[in-house]
């Protein structure tokens, strides 16, 4: 929001705003990536083992809530995906008026069916429905909502979305947020937001992946490193490919730009990966969901243990899509907040010392930090992953997603 609107923001729509991004480092500027090729740049998809995954299900019978900068449903890879949403902003357009790219972006990352050369999403078969917001450079054009994002979330809470992705970020709390969250958890939905990508410029906390009730992600690279501009503290709960992945270079959607998607791309990632899935076990609750996510993350350290880099670790659905593993749990308990979802009172914890939870953490931070970027196997023997978990080798082309670790917020 501009300052006259009551409330200070400044909102990043991470994939425009990189603290790191590789083309720059080594290019000087994002350089267009031909729509033709764009694909073979999205190194994830075989690291994910999307074939064989798409064999058992593509996310279809799934809704996943975009909030973002809207979403163009006339590209190539978007059309027939993207259903009615919402304009949040209170600015002149639609929620398929994207003034950014971004939003679109995101959606294809979810559900673009990768016609016309455009970006393949992780889950096809899924449909978005779109939610405009505001970033600071609308802001300074148009006279906008104030609270346009806590509107957003809870208009995605009530519609017919079982996921919502936020690929936005600020670093400003505000309690109709906080309260919209808490909202979005009381719905049944699984709210995914990026940490931010200013670990290099402050780190500080960023919203709503702060929040208890949303799920942080944490952006990693081909080597399956945390991205060095990826946020990182008590909000970070799970990482997904975040690192040299082709976007929509602006609002004329004439080419991609290669560089990096940042927290915004893992986000968009990490959502499409809950899709895939929610659709292959429609009867479990939002809580079952991410408790398969969290127990399925590639790490190296003690399941349960929270690095403040990855989180539980490497986002990895193949691992319950194609092998059938990830303990859903208790289906009324969050795994984020470990509180009974459904209004009774929680179950009493295990039994763990107070002061032995932040040292496993420590611990497991300490090997991040080292530079060790080696994944376990099931049995905790150290051996290279992809991310889709079932193949020990590196990938053709040499991209190898070795496990990675730590903790986010957006």
């Amino acid at each position: 929001m501009t300052a006259g609107m009551g409330r200070p923001q400044k909102r990043v729509l991470g994939a425009l705003a990189v603290a790191a991004s590789w083309s720059l480092v080594f290019a000087g500027v994002a350089q267009p990536a031909a729509a033709a090729d764009v694909q073979s740049k999205q190194w994830y998809l075989s690291a994910m083992q999307v074939e064989e995954m798409w064999k058992i299900t593509t996310g279809e019978g799934i809704k996943v809530a975009v909030i973002d900068s809207g979403v163009n449903p006339s590209t190539a890879s978007l059309r027939g995906q993207v259903l009615k949403g919402m304009d949040a902003t209170g600015a002149p357009g639609e929620e398929t008026d994207d003034y950014a790219g971004h939003g679109t972006t995101m959606a294809e990352l979810i559900a673009g069916t990768g016609k016309g050369g455009g970006l393949k999403g992780l889950a096809p078969g899924a449909k978005i429905i779109p939610l405009r917001v505001s970033n600071t450079e609308f802001q300074n054009k148009h006279s906008v909502n104030a609270h346009d994002t806590a509107d957003a979330m809870r208009a995605a809470a009530d519609s017919d979305a079982k996921i919502i992705s936020m690929s936005v970020s600020s670093e400003f709390s505000t309690s109709r947020e906080r309260e919209a969250a808490k909202y979005v958890e009381s719905k049944g939905k699984i709210l995914f937001a990026s940490v931010g990508n200013n670990a290099d410029r402050g780190n500080k906390d960023h919203y709503p992946a702060s929040y208890p009730q949303v799920v942080g992600v944490a952006s990693a690279d081909q080597g399956g490193k945390v991205s060095k501009y990826s946020q990182n503290g008590n909000s970070v709960n799970i990482a997904a490919p975040g690192d040299n992945i082709p976007y929509w270079c602006d609002s004329s959607f004439q080419s991609y730009c290669d560089g990096d998607g940042g927290t915004s791309s893992a986000t968009a990632i990490a959502s499409a990966s809950a899709a895939l899935v929610w659709s292959a076990n429609p009867d479990w609750t939002a809580n079952q969901v991410l408790n398969v996510l969290f127990d399925t993350a590639g790490r190296d350290w003690e399941k349960g243990t929270l690095s403040k880099y990855l989180g539980h670790g490497l986002i990895r659905p193949a691992m319950n899509i194609l092998k059938g593993k990830g303990d859903p749990g208790d289906p009324d308990i969050s795994p984020l907040t470990e509180e009974r979802t459904n209004g009774s009172p929680a179950s009493p914890a295990p039994s763990a010392s107070a002061s032995q939870q932040p040292t496993q953490n420590e611990k497991a931070d300490e090997a991040v930090a080292a530079g060790d970027g080696k994944a376990a196997s099931d049995d905790g023997a150290p051996v290279s992953l992809i991310l889709g978990g079932i193949a020990v080798v590196a990938v053709l082309g040499g991209v190898v997603f070795a496990v990675v670790r730590r903790r986010g917020s957006a």
